[in-house]
């Protein structure tokens, strides 16, 4: 199989690029956007090298097989928070009730892999009773911003008729809303019970984790009649990595270091338009 280096940047060099062929013993190379370049028939061995030259040029890279186009996918399994959307939305409801800094804490543990999600998230949740609902929708009119390169995803997916599935470790509240807004095609997360206009603080029905995050993906790609290699998956927490190595392509979108570690690919410095660009 031939590989492709892919660089991308909000800033090429030139120069740089010529350096990184060399250094990857590329054929050739081109630039078919001022943000991305792509080397021909990249050497795997050269792996370690390339990664240690683009973290200190500030370049995204990733080595992909040079015969697949986005086309040839037919789904993208992406998580919500931090990954489709900029915020944790459970830290920002926490900041509704002043506790962010201990909400905010466990999130950053949960994510890095340290403490056991299911648990963590209960233990999350119940500090939020007696929050009203309309917290909520605060949250998502004032706090939640999409991504960088986020409707360009999006966009490209519906060009090229892949279907977008968002599974998240969140909230169902959210993730509605924006299969709403952006036209998504299926959407799967935790539901809060409320009870009066207030969240009770605890979380309805089976926990979406990361076993819970595997088997969806798993169900939508036999539904859809794909092959694993036409499935692409992107998160940033360690209860992403299941789902990530169920898809064909797994994305470590501004990812913890343990996502990064076992990903296929990481985005760093480009937004969620680099995905659509790693193929030709």
């Amino acid at each position: 199989m031939s590989l492709t280096l892919v660089i991308q940047s909000p800033r090429l060099d030139s120069k740089e690029l010529q350096e990184l062929a060399a250094l990857a013993g590329a054929s050739s190379f081109s630039q078919p956007t001022l943000e991305s370049a792509r080397l021909e028939q990249a050497d795997p061995a050269s792996r370690d090298a390339i990664s240690a030259c683009c973290q200190a040029l500030g370049y995204d890279f990733a080595f992909v097989d040079s015969s697949l186009q986005l086309a040839n996918f037919g789904l993208l399994v992406s998580d919500m928070d931090s990954t489709l959307i900029t915020i944790e939305c459970i830290d920002e409801i926490a900041d509704m009730q002043g506790i962010k800094p201990q909400v905010a804490a466990i999130t950053e543990r949960s994510m890095r892999g340290e403490l056991d999600f299911s648990a963590s998230l209960r233990e999350r949740v119940s500090l939020l009773a007696g929050l009203p609902e309309s917290a909520l929708e605060k949250v998502y009119k004032e706090r939640l911003q999409l991504s960088p390169g986020a409707e360009q995803l999006l966009a490209a997916c519906k060009q090229h008729g892949i279907r977008f599935m968002l599974v998240s470790g969140g909230f169902t509240f959210f993730t509605e809303k924006l299969k709403q807004q952006l036209g998504l095609d299926y959407a799967y997360a935790n539901q809060l019970e409320v009870v009066d206009g207030k969240l009770t603080g605890r979380v309805v029905g089976e926990i979406v984790d990361a076993a819970a995050k595997q088997r969806l993906l798993i169900e939508k790609r036999e539904q859809l009649g794909l092959r694993p290699d036409q499935v692409i998956a992107m998160g940033d927490g360690a209860n992403d990595l299941l789902m990530l190595g169920e898809a064909g392509v797994g994305i470590a979108y501004r990812a913890k270091p343990v996502v990064q570690a076992q990903a296929d690919v990481a985005i760093n410095v480009m937004g969620l338009d680099g995905v659509s660009r790693l193929f030709a």
